[in-house]
């Protein structure tokens, strides 16, 4: 892998997947999960996320073609779901859940909250994508793969390691910092749709960067 791509895709990734986004997650998780439960969680959402985002990277030119999806096309529809994802934190609304969690939480429970901010994060798979099919040849698409599996590897080891400090974050604290999150989130995916907008050709867009 050419290191200089690897590393601007590994930031990339970082960015929108990274161990500060995906720690508030499974904080709130651990509200109501034990250590050893919210670790298989992690074990069993990281491993789902890498499948997903291997699937992805290695058939990104072959899915847009098949669904004859453009990439603004693809921002304009990642930044729009991921908004209305970020709203919904600072709203305090658990978009994409059950509603709050069960009395005796389980697996499937745990891992079915993860699937929005983790397992098939609208931005992450934006991303994947979006970098897989910027350039053709399998050894490119390896390397936005390689990048997107070492981000999600370092969310796990995080988890793993802060597992106790998680555990005894107070609720409050985690509310707080899920809104200002979502704040930020929301801006992320504006500023993705009005890529998607600018690369339409919309006037007057290209002047905010």
């Amino acid at each position: 892998m050419n290191a200089f791509t690897f590393s601007a895709a590994f930031i990339t990734f970082f960015s929108v997947v990274g161990p500060p986004k995906v720690l508030l997650s499974f904080a709130g998780l651990a509200q109501v999960h034990p250590a050893g439960q919210l670790r298989k969680i992690a074990l069993i959402s990281s491993a789902a996320a890498v499948l997903v985002g291997i699937l992805a990277g290695v058939t990104a030119p072959w899915l847009l073609d098949l669904f004859h999806i453009s990439t603004p096309a693809l921002q304009l529809a990642g930044g729009l779901i991921f908004f209305l994802y970020a709203v919904g934190l600072v709203l305090g609304m658990h978009l994409g859940s059950d509603g709050p969690h069960q009395d005796a939480p389980d697996l499937v429970s745990g891992v079915r909250e993860l699937l929005m901010p983790y397992v098939v994060s609208p931005l992450a798979l934006t991303a994947v994508l979006i970098e897989a099919a910027a350039r053709s040849g399998f050894s490119w698409r390896s390397t936005v793969v390689g990048a997107y599996v070492a981000v999600i590897a370092l969310d796990l080891v995080c988890v793993l390691l802060l597992t106790r400090v998680l555990l005894h974050t107070h609720h409050a604290t985690i509310e707080l910092l899920g809104r200002l999150l979502g704040l930020l989130l929301a801006a992320v995916g504006v500023d993705l749709v009005l890529d998607g907008l600018s690369d339409l050709g919309v006037p007057g867009l290209d002047a905010r960067h």
